[in-house]
């Protein structure tokens, strides 16, 4: 087999042939998938690799160097994600007035792709959520806005909670670290595994389908595998 001359190369070779019909994006899509066709080219996809979850241990043991850090700020941010499973960006975005202890809600305002949502939080979180929001209004004053500020009056950056984060991973020893998105999926792998569907979920994960949740769907499989294994020997058969 001849070697071949590099892609580059060609393309130039072939930019000549094409540059009079003044391709734009969606007719040289076309053209290289008639292309595939002439030269029987099959397409290869690339299988998309699972995102690592923590597990429930891992959680654990993570919020407990969490909890023993007496720092409230980061106790209250660290379990709104865990219970909400907002985006990062979402986050930083949660003002006062966002938050209904009633309903126990708290409504962003802009989602990703500018939609808003209601997103739960658990009863038993609201009491600490209270705490924080009183504590951030008598040391800020009238002026405070937001849920989460720093001690400058400055807005978290998602730069800024992610460090946060890190912090308690290194702390806790443990080899990976843990991001907001990794806290969002275990969140909603943890739901799929309680057995709640994904018409429940997706009105509030800020996912656009219920397709998009398949993956979560995939990693509770994957952990059902776990149980499957330990106690399939004890099978009677």
């Amino acid at each position: 087999m001849s070697k071949r001359r590099p892609a580059k190369q060609i393309a130039k070779v072939f930019a000549k042939h094409i540059r009079k019909e003044r391709p734009d994006y969606l007719y040289l899509k076309e053209v290289f998938r008639q292309l595939r066709n002439e030269l029987n080219v099959k397409v290869i996809t690339k299988p998309k690799r699972l995102p690592y979850v923590p597990s429930e241990e891992e959680m654990k043991l993570y919020y407990k160097n969490v909890w023993q850090a007496r720092n409230m700020q980061h106790m209250v941010l660290i379990k709104m994600l865990l219970y909400t499973g907002l985006r990062v960006s979402e986050i930083i975005n949660v003002k006062l007035d966002d938050i209904d202890l009633e309903a126990c809600q708290v409504h962003v305002q802009k989602g990703k792709g500018n939609k808003g949502r209601k997103v739960p939080f658990p009863s038993t979180f609201k009491e600490i959520l209270a705490f924080h929001i009183d504590t951030v209004r008598k040391e800020k004053g009238k002026e405070v806005e937001y849920l989460f500020e720093s001690s400058w009056k400055r807005l978290y950056t998602t730069r800024g909670i992610r460090k946060i984060l890190n912090k308690y991973t290194e702390e806790a020893g443990m080899k990976r670290s843990i991001s907001p998105h990794k806290l969002r999926h275990f969140l909603f792998t943890w739901l799929k595994k309680q057995g709640i569907d994904d018409a429940l979920i997706q009105p509030y994960s800020g996912h656009e389908s219920r397709q998009s949740l398949e993956v979560y769907s995939r990693l509770s499989i994957g952990e059902a595998q776990k149980e499957y294994n330990k106690v399939i020997e004890r099978f009677p058969v």
